[in-house]
Order: structure tokens, then sequence, then C-alpha cells
């Protein structure tokens, strides 16, 4: 695994960059700020995890990146294109926080319905799902479906889905956040693994301050709505990161950080 404080592409264009971002809902009882003046740069090969409260807004960014939302501010480049264009170029796969895999379709039928959609031929896609599958550790539970697998595996069926067709960033919501403890660090690791294996653009969406340091090359720390970055912190834990780095001084120094990050977010909020 490449050095936190070495990702690749760290002197390249960015991957996704966004300036004065800002996203405002119209309801029947008023507009809704859920995203403000937001600044955000993310290098090729990063894995970015953005943290803050419910409600901040860290899955309306992840969903504005998709081109699942429209920003009514400011702008955002992903790929050097508009959302809309790096979704139509199939450039992120995207992992929601359920699995939501089909119960009737088989576990390599659900990984293949991308596939499907996208009109690749049936040769190539049997190619690309046994790919896929073995990268997230389920070769030999192609028959099986979504029923027959425990939580964890049917989040990593998802992670396969998402990786089949070979997009260069993956987007992640809270994947783990309905998992125990024991399953959700198992994954942790396993996902390590799977960046450094594949090197794509990682950005993960998650409540845990641990995960976040865990997995991160740079965490980007939200405050409550209207959501802003509040700090961006540049990881300088070593590249191998066995679940006991969670223990270190240096680890813990960086989870203060987060912590401190958050708390000035709700501060800010108090003082409006």
């Amino acid at each position: 695994m490449k050095s936190p404080a070495e990702a690749p592409g760290s002197s390249a264009a960015p991957v996704i960059a966004a300036q004065g971002l800002g996203l405002t809902f119209g309801t029947g009882d008023g507009d809704v700020v859920a995203l403000s003046n937001v600044d955000l740069t993310v290098k090729k090969g990063e894995f970015v995890s953005f943290i803050g409260p419910s409600g901040c807004g860290k899955t309306t960014l992840l969903r504005v990146i998709a081109d699942l939302e429209r920003p009514t501010a400011g702008t955002i480049s992903v790929n050097g294109q508009t959302p809309e264009g790096a979704r139509r170029n199939r450039a992120y796969g995207y992992v929601f926080q359920a699995p939501a895999l089909y119960p009737w379709r088989t576990i390599e039928k659900n990984v293949a319905l991308p596939l499907e959609i996208m009109g690749y031929p049936r040769a190539e896609r049997a190619g690309r799902i046994a790919r896929a599958l073995a990268l997230v550790n389920l070769t030999g539970f192609e028959k099986k479906h979504p029923w027959q697998l425990s939580g964890g595996m049917q989040q990593r069926a998802s992670i396969a889905r998402a990786l089949a067709f070979d997009a260069d960033i993956l987007l992640m919501d809270e994947p783990f956040g309905a998992l125990d403890e024991i399953v959700r660090d198992h994954l942790n690791a396993e996902l390590l693994r799977l960046w450094a294996s594949t090197g794509k653009t990682i950005c993960f969406v998650t409540h845990s301050i641990p995960e976040a340091v865990y997995l991160s090359t740079t965490i980007v720390v939200m405050s409550p709505r209207p959501g802003r970055v509040t700090d961006i912190i540049r990881s300088t834990l070593p590249a191998e990161r066995p679940l006991d780095i969670r223990e270190s001084p240096e680890f813990l120094e960086i989870a203060a950080r987060v912590r401190d990050g958050l708390r000035a977010g709700h501060s800010y909020e108090e003082a409006l």
C-alpha cells in the first residue's frame, strides 16, 4: 500500500474539484440549505472520508459528486467534466448504506446488473464478475442468493457490483454503518487491501471517528447543517495499518483533531 503521505497522483490534476459549492432545497416550509460554500479537492488515488453529524450534508455532497443531486451554487468537476458527464462516462461506482441486492437474483447476477444495463457482452461480463468477486473474497459464492449470506458478505457483494465495470472512482455512503463492530473491523481492513490493490480514488461517508482515521489519507470534517467544511486533515499514519494502530499516539492525535473539528462545527451553529 502506498503511504498516505505519498498518495498517488499528488501532483496531478484533481479527480474531484469543488469551489463555493452550495445546495439549497426548496420545501413547503421554506428553503433548506444542505451545503454552503464547500471547497474540496480530491487527487487521484486518495482515500477521502467525510465525517460529521447526521444531517450535515455528507451524503448530499456524495450525491452531488455522483450527479444524483444538482448544486444551486458554486462549481464542481469530476475527472475534469461536469458530474453529469462523468456519470455518462461511467467514471464512478456507488455503494449505498444498504447492500440493495435483488433477492431473486444470485450474487453473480446481482454483480452483473450494471454490466447488463451497459451492454457488455456475455463473455466479458463473466470475466468482470469473476474478477470483482475475487477482489472482495467472494469467489465460490456466485450461485448463492443474498438471503443466504451474512450482512457483511452482502455488503461485499454490493462493493463487487460497484467494481465490476472498473470505474476509477468509488463512492461509498456509510457502507458498514449497520454492521457489528467485529464485522466492521474486518471489512475496514479488507477495504484498505482492496484500495491498495486497485489504486482507485475512494470517497467514503462515515459517522465513526476511528473508521475515518483508520481508512483515510484525507479526512474532511463537516459541520451541522448547513454543511460546511470545518477542517481537512491529511493523515500521517504509515501505509501498513494493523487494527491495533488505533491505540497508537499518532492515531489518537489525529482522532482528537477530528473530534475538535466536529466540536468547532457545533460551536459555529450555536453562535448563529
